[in-house]
C-alpha cells in the first residue's frame, strides 16, 4: 500500500562547513522585557543587512512563560559567523550584555556539519538543552570561546577575551 505522506529531504553536500545556531533570550525579571525587545530590534536590523555567510535567519518561540524567544540561523562556515560576531555593533552588544544582562538571560547552541557542538548559557537560571543533558560548567579558560568549545582551531581567539570581562 503506497504512503500518502510526501517525504522530502535535502542534499547538504553544497554546504560542507554549515553551522546551525539556536539562540534564545529569556526574560528573568520584569524589567528584562525592555532589554528583550531592545535586542530584538537590534538583531532584526543586523540580519536585514545580510551579513556575509548568513544563509537563513528564522524566529523561534520557545515559551511565553517564562518569555524565551530567539532564532535559528544557518551560517555558511565558522569564519563567516565569527567575522559577524567580531564586527560592530555585534561585538559591543555582546560586551554590554555580558557586563549587565538587563534582567534577561541569553543562550546559544551551535551544531556543525563538520562535527562538534557547543553551547553557552549566560544568566540562564535553570539548565536547558545541552545543559540539561551534559551538565553546566563555568565558561572560563578553554571553555570561554565558542570555536574552542567546538574543537575548532581556525576560529582564533574568542570574540571577547576573558580580560574584557573579568579582573583576572
Amino acid at each position: 500500500m503506497p504512503t500518502r505522506v510526501n517525504r522530502q529531504t535535502v542534499d547538504l553536500s553544497a554546504y560542507p562547513d554549515l553551522l546551525v545556531l539556536y539562540l534564545g533570550m529569556r526574560v528573568n525579571r520584569l524589567y528584562g522585557i525592555r532589554t528583550f525587545f531592545s535586542f530584538g530590534r537590534k538583531i532584526s536590523e543586523s540580519v536585514a543587512g545580510k551579513p556575509d555567510g548568513l544563509l537563513l535567519h528564522e524566529p523561534v518561540y520557545y515559551s511565553f512563560f517564562p518569555m524565551n524567544m530567539g532564532m535559528r540561523q544557518y551560517w555558511r562556515d565558522l569564519p563567516s559567523l565569527l567575522a559577524f560576531a567580531r564586527s560592530e555593533p555585534h561585538r559591543q552588544w555582546w560586551l554590554d550584555f555580558l557586563r549587565d544582562s538587563g534582567g534577561t538571560g541569553f543562550w546559544h547552541e551551535t551544531y556543525s556539519i563538520k562535527g562538534g557542538m557547543e553551547a553557552v548559557y549566560d544568566d540562564v537560571p535553570k539548565p536547558l538543552g545541552f545543559g540539561r543533558v551534559a551538565g553546566i560548567q563555568r565558561a572560563r579558560g578553554p571553555m570561554f570561546g565558542s570555536a574552542a568549545r567546538l574543537g575548532r582551531s581556525e576560529g582564533g581567539s574568542p570574540v571577547l577575551s576573558e580580560t574584557d570581562l573579568y579582573e583576572s
